[in-house]
């Protein structure tokens, strides 16, 4: 099996970074990649996903999305190339947005109705091909040198044949804002679990009830990374909970889709090396942009404006 293709889902308004995003994709806010290179957010998920092997990238956007994206996309090819002439990261950078703009698909989510149905709207796309499912609004820093977040899982899920779902511990004050599953690990070990249940943002006391690993220290919970390599079964799964969700009137979201693969199949957990950084939670793009920056090439320059930064407070 081989992962060629991705999914971002990037049609949020993100109405927790009002202002900006009133007038701004939250996907093009620009932050300094570990390159040094300054890039719109989608970019760097885009280019985790290249990282992995993936040929096609798809982004799930709102009506009228497309064109903003391409066409700002665009301008910054011509613009990089016109300005700084001969330079060679500006020339550099022109080549990624090339890149990506040769191997880009879009989809439209017509209206708001759950993460879920996001994704549904990217089966086109896939054309019966298993994919890489990213969040347009995470940034992934990986603890593994030379190896990306999306490759460490798309090596597992190729290895596996199976849906399998990055995860990692979450200590228990937090969980309540991811899906939390649990599960069996493998014997082979490597961080795989068999995924026998999972939940969408538990409480506390539900959690503690349903979803306690023995191997995981004691206060945490196996929470989802906000990353999968999904199977083309998800899509028959989804579209069976859709019309039960018009039904009841409710928005269509993508854990009970995969609550009911487990059920239905193997479906695994992988435990990823790395961290999660969501734009826009309270001070996301702040921490996204630190981790990146001390994962990258101005590491030693972030640190010591930090340390300044604490010494002086």
């Amino acid at each position: 099996m081989k992962i060629k293709k991705a999914v971002i889902t990037a049609a949020a308004r993100g109405e927790r970074l009002y202002p900006v995003a009133d007038t701004v994709q939250k996907a093009m806010l620009p932050v300094v990649d570990r390159d040094g290179l300054t890039k719109p957010a989608i970019q760097i998920i885009a280019e985790e996903a290249f990282s992995a092997g993936v040929e096609e990238i798809c982004i799930v956007c709102a009506p009228g999305d497309e064109e903003r994206y391409r066409q700002t996309f665009e301008n910054l090819h011509s613009n990089l190339l016109k300005a700084y002439l001969n330079v060679n990261w500006a020339k550099k950078e022109a080549q990624q947005i090339e890149t990506l703009l040769d191997r880009l698909s879009f989809a439209v989510q017509e209206e708001t109705l759950g993460y879920g149905h996001a994704v549904l709207q990217a089966k086109d796309f896939t054309k019966g091909e298993p994919f890489l499912l990213l969040l347009g609004d995470h940034l992934y820093v990986s603890d593994v040198k030379d190896k990306s977040c999306a490759k460490q899982l798309v090596e597992i899920a190729e290895q596996q044949e199976k849906s399998v779902t990055a995860v990692n511990p979450t200590p228990e004050y937090l969980i309540h804002k991811y899906g939390t599953l649990t599960g069996s690990l493998l014997s082979d070990g490597n961080g795989i679990y068999q995924v026998k249940k999972i939940i969408e943002k538990p409480s506390l006391s539900q959690a503690e009830l349903e979803l306690h690993l023995p191997h995981i220290r004691m206060g945490y919970y196996l929470c989802v990374f906000g990353m999968h390599v999904l199977q083309p079964q998800i899509f028959d799964i989804l579209e069976a909970q859709f019309k039960t969700a018009q039904d009841n009137a409710e928005e269509l979201q993508l854990t009970p889709a995969l609550e009911t693969l487990a059920a239905k199949e193997d479906y695994l957990a992988f435990e990823m090396q790395g961290r999660r950084y969501d734009l826009s939670a309270t001070h996301g793009l702040l921490q996204a942009q630190l981790a990146l920056g001390i994962a990258g090439k101005e590491r030693e320059e972030i640190l010591t404006t930090v340390l300044r930064l604490l010494a002086e407070k």
